[in-house]
């Protein structure tokens, strides 16, 4: 069906395109306009002169609606991706934390599955371990932790072709190995749960690592090593000029000051933002899927309090975090939840911006930064316009 919105205030690769219009049809867009003429035999949306921005990509998220992904059946992730979808969320890489082999599978065979069907927000799995430096483990589950295995990961990505990013904490034995071979085969290797400082952050560059997870967290920053000082992971990351970082714009797992100056220094072209999203989130359950994670404060914690253990958040907090906390103009905030994330992820060619021929996945948001609409390939999922 022909539909088109009219009167918005349309973020495009150019700018803002006030009084602007949107024409779509099958979960494409065909044209943008800069007024608002109807076109014949179109379905309509008008926004009002609300400001329509591409839909929201996530990269790295573990659940929702009360459910998770590590669950791996096609219930749990139908789930917590609706969830999420009716908060902003139109495009999503579904997140395991460390995780057993056999889990790995079941949820891998669910998201190829997934994959495949017509119009699917689903375009990949992300695993986020279980080669992770222990120390760093944080919310991990620390009995799945390990060395990186050969014997485990090539079977991973020989027999599944879903898998689009894995992260490492690359002072690990075998770990430089682990990034080269899993870029070879296209997926990204990104930086996590670690204790790396400049040189190895170097050398995983070199060895295909391109990546940092949820920055500032489960990393070091600047300490002292008894009387000499060293760099940690946080300022060789800053170092590596073309890596790119993804932040946790909740508010809470790195303060709006840290936000600002990952901003500042990285840019909207090298940072995205995360929900990094648990089970409990865009849901009205205070339980998690890992039983020592509460729920204190607007976050997940471990029950003792020594670490976070993810958020509560969904992509339309991020964005107004993002603007309201962390005094990051609207289009950088909007451009950081979506093209950014389409870059790493390499589904710019059909994501992350609103172009002719590219796929019909908006957002909706007021001048208070609320969402009021949420479009997937064409297909309407949130209207309080």
């Amino acid at each position: 069906m022909l539909r088109q919105i009219i009167n918005g205030k349309i973020l495009t690769p150019q700018g803002w395109i006030s009084g602007g219009s949107v024409v779509y049809e099958d979960g494409k867009i065909l044209e943008i306009k800069n007024n608002s003429y109807i076109v014949p035999e179109a379905e309509v949306i008008d926004a009002q002169g609300m400001n329509v921005a591409p839909g929201g990509i996530e990269i790295h998220i573990h659940g929702g609606g009360g459910r998770d992904f590590m669950e791996g059946t096609e219930d749990a992730f139908r789930t917590a991706i609706k969830a999420h979808m009716e908060h902003g969320t139109t495009s999503i890489f579904p997140t395991l934390s460390s995780s057993t082999i056999p889990m790995i599978e079941q949820a891998a065979e669910t998201c190829t599955q997934l994959m495949e069907l017509p119009d699917s927000p689903v375009l990949g799995l992300h695993l986020e371990g279980h080669y992770l430096n222990k120390r760093k483990a944080g919310g991990q589950f620390p009995e799945n932790i390990k060395d990186p295995d050969p014997k485990e990961y090539i079977h991973i990505v020989e027999d599944f072709n879903c898998l689009r990013r894995w992260d490492a904490a690359p002072e690990l034995p075998g770990a430089l190995q682990f990034g080269k071979y899993i870029t070879s085969k296209g997926i990204i290797a990104a930086v996590a749960h670690t204790e790396a400082e400049y040189e190895v952050i170097k050398a995983a560059r070199e060895a295909g690592y391109s990546h940092a997870t949820h920055f500032y967290n489960a990393m070091p920053g600047f300490h002292n090593n008894r009387e000499y000082k060293h760099e940690g992971t946080v300022e060789s990351i800053y170092l590596m000029d073309d890596m790119t970082v993804e932040m946790i714009s909740d508010g809470i797992h790195v303060p709006h000051t840290i936000m600002r100056l990952i901003y500042k220094i990285k840019g909207v072209e090298r940072t995205a933002l995360i929900t990094d999203a648990l089970a409990c989130s865009a849901s009205d359950s205070n339980k998690a899927f890992d039983p020592r994670v509460i729920i204190e404060d607007g976050v997940c914690k471990l029950a003792d309090r020594s670490a976070l253990a993810g958020s509560i958040a969904t992509m339309d907090r991020l964005i107004k975090t993002a603007v309201e906390l962390a005094e990051i103009p609207l289009a950088d905030s909007l451009r950081m939840a979506s093209e950014t994330p389409a870059r790493i992820m390499g589904v710019y060619d059909r994501k992350g911006s609103i172009q002719r021929g590219k796929d019909a996945d908006f957002i909706i948001i007021d001048s208070d930064i609320n969402l009021r609409g949420v479009i997937a390939m064409g297909k309407t999922i949130v209207n309080k316009i």
